[in-house]
C-alpha cells in the first residue's frame, strides 16, 4: 500500500526549531535526506506515513496537531469568517485561504479564534450559538457514531411509515418502562414534552402534529440511549461555556433522532431513487419539511455521500435562527440581514408552495450560483403562533437531476442576483434596496433621481470592491 502524503511543513518546521536541531540534525534521525527534510518543510513534498513514523517515535510529536486546518474548518471555515464585510476590501480569495491553511496553520487558527472570540462587534465574551454552530459546521453536521447507533437501532425496531410511532413508543415502554401520555394543551401550556420519571411517563403536548410527535420520541431516547455518546463528544469539542456545550448536546440530541427516523442508508437510497423529491420524501418517512432539510445537510458517511445541502431558517423580519452549510461551502448567508429578492421571504404569504429559485450571489467569486427551496413553517407545537421559512440550497452543478429542478435551465446569467443585505451588498440600480452599503461614498444629483433611492462611487471608501449592476 503506497503512503498516505500529507503536506505539514509547518508543523514540523515548528517541532525542529523547539527540538533545537539544525535541518541535518534531524535529516539525520528521521533517515532522510537534509535537502528532503527542507522540501518537506517548505510544503514542496509531503510528510509520508513512514517518516511521520519516525517522527512520532523519536520526538514527542502529537500527529493531531497536523488537524490545525480541521479545527478552523478548513477553507469553508476560513471563508465563512472572511465573509465578514469588513475584510471585503481584502479581496482574499479561496486559493489564498488554502495556502494560509498549509503554510501558516497556526496563524489560521489564531485568527479563527480571535475572530469568534470577538464575534461581529458584539459585546465580549464568547456567543454560545456562535460556539456551537462553529464545532457543528468543523465536523460539517456529520457525526459518523451516531448515524450508525441510529441506524442500528432502527434496523432492531425495523421502523416503517406505517408503525413508526408505534416502534418508537413500544421501545419507551419495553426498554425504559416509560409510557406515552398526550395532555391537553391546558395541562402543558408552555411544553412540548416532558419526561416524568415519578409516573414514568414521556409527557406529549396535543398540539404536536405526527411528524413532531415521533421526533420528540426519538429525541427522548436518544437522551435515554445514547446520553454517554452524546457527553463523549460535547467533551471533546472545542466550547469555553456550558451554555454552548449544552447547546451542542442538544444539537447531537436531535441529530440522533432525525438519524433514527430517516435512517442514512435507507434515507440516501430514498434520496437517489426520488431525485430527492421533498414531498416524496416527506410522506415516505413521515417528516416535516424542516425535519427533511436537516437530515439533508448531514448526509455526508465515508463512501456513500449524499448531495451537498445548506439550510437555513428565518422568520419574517429576516433573523436567521438556524443555519447549517454541511459540506455545501456556502457562505453566502453569514451576515445579519437576508437580501428581499431571495424567494425565501414569498414563503410566508405561500403557505403550503414551494418556492423554487435559481440564485447568483452577489460579491462572491466561488460557489455563487445556487438553487434553492423554501417553504414556510411553523414552530413545533406553536401553530400560527411562530412561523418560519425554511430553505435548502446546492450549488446549481449538483442540481440537475433533482426533481425541484425540472423544467429549469440552470443557466447562470438567468439566475436573479441576491446580495448579503443592503448594508454589506454593492450592487448599483437595485431596485429594492433599502439602505446604502456600509462606508460607501454617497453621491447625489440635483438634476435625476433613479429607481434606486441611493447612489454611489463604483468603489465603497476604505478600497471596498467595486459595485455591480445587478443582474
Amino acid at each position: 500500500m503506497a503512503d498516505e502524503a500529507v503536506f505539514a511543513g509547518p508543523a514540523l518546521r515548528r517541532l525542529r526549531r523547539r527540538e533545537g536541531l539544525t535541518q541535518a540534525a534531524m535529516a539525520g534521525q528521521l533517515g532522510i535526506s537534509p535537502s528532503y527534510l527542507n522540501l518537506i518543510e517548505r510544503n514542496q513534498r509531503p510528510l509520508t506515513a513512514r517518516v511521520m513514523m519516525q517522527v512520532v517515535e523519536r520526538f514527542d510529536f502529537d500527529p493531531r496537531s497536523l488537524r490545525e486546518a480541521e479545527n478552523v474548518g478548513g477553507v469553508d471555515g476560513l471563508a465563512r469568517r472572511l465573509a465578514d464585510e469588513r475584510f471585503a476590501p481584502f479581496a482574499i480569495d479561496r486559493d489564498e485561504m488554502a495556502e494560509i491553511l498549509a503554510v501558516a496553520p497556526h496563524f489560521a487558527s489564531a485568527f479563527a479564534t480571535l475572530y469568534d472570540n470577538a464575534g461581529q462587534g458584539t459585546a465580549s465574551g464568547e456567543d454560545p450559538l456562535a460556539a456551537c454552530r462553529r464545532e457543528i459546521e468543523r465536523w460539517r453536521n456529520h457525526f459518523a457514531d451516531l448515524d450508525t447507533a441510529a441506524e442500528e437501532l432502527a434496523d432492531e425496531l425495523r421502523l416503517s411509515r406505517a408503525d413508526l410511532g408505534a416502534a418508537l413508543t413500544e421501545r419507551l415502554r419495553e426498554r425504559h418502562q416509560i409510557a406515552l401520555r398526550i395532555l391537553p394543551r391546558d395541562v402543558m401550556p408552555d411544553l412540548v414534552r416532558r419526561l416524568d420519571l415519578h409516573a414514568r411517563q414521556l409527557q406529549l403536548s396535543e398540539m404536536l402534529d405526527p411528524a413532531s410527535r415521533n421526533f420528540q420520541i426519538a429525541a427522548q431516547l436518544a437522551l435515554l440511549e445514547q446520553r454517554d455518546a452524546i457527553r463523549a463528544l460535547a467533551a471533546g469539542a472545542d466550547l469555553a461555556s456550558e451554555q454552548a456545550r449544552r447547546l451542542f448536546e442538544r444539537h447531537l440530541q436531535s441529530y440522533f433522532a432525525a438519524a433514527l427516523i430517516m435512517p442514512y442508508g435507507r434515507f440516501l437510497r430514498a434520496c437517489d431513487a426520488t431525485g430527492y423529491d421533498f414531498p416524496v420524501l416527506m410522506r415516505r418517512f413521515g417528516v416535516s419539511f424542516e425535519q427533511l432539510a436537516h437530515r439533508l445537510t448531514t448526509l455526508q458517511r465515508v463512501g456513500q455521500r449524499g448531495l451537498p445541502f445548506f439550510m437555513a431558517r428565518v422568520d419574517r423580519a429576516g433573523q436567521f435562527s438556524k443555519r447549517f452549510a454541511g459540506a455545501s461551502g456556502a457562505t453566502f448567508f453569514e451576515g445579519d440581514a437576508t437580501c428581499p429578492l431571495w424567494h425565501l421571504h414569498r414563503a410566508f404569504d405561500r403557505a403550503g408552495e414551494w418556492c423554487v429559485q435559481e440564485i447568483a450571489v452577489e460579491g462572491v467569486e466561488a460557489h455563487d450560483h445556487w438553487l434553492t427551496v423554501a417553504r414556510m413553517s411553523e414552530g413545533v407545537g406553536a401553530g400560527d403562533e411562530a412561523q418560519f421559512s425554511v430553505v435548502v440550497g446546492i450549488e446549481a452543478r449538483f442540481a440537475g437531476e433533482l426533481a425541484a429542478a425540472r423544467g429549469l435551465a440552470l443557466r447562470r446569467e438567468q439566475a436573479q442576483r441576491i446580495g448579503p443585505g443592503c448594508q454589506a451588498c454593492h450592487a448599483v440600480d437595485c431596485r429594492q434596496r433599502s439602505l446604502p452599503p456600509r462606508n460607501a461614498q454617497l453621491a447625489f444629483d440635483s438634476h435625476q433621481r433613479g429607481f434606486s433611492p441611493y447612489r454611489f462611487s463604483a468603489h465603497a471608501a476604505g478600497d471596498a470592491p467595486p459595485s455591480r449592476t445587478r443582474g
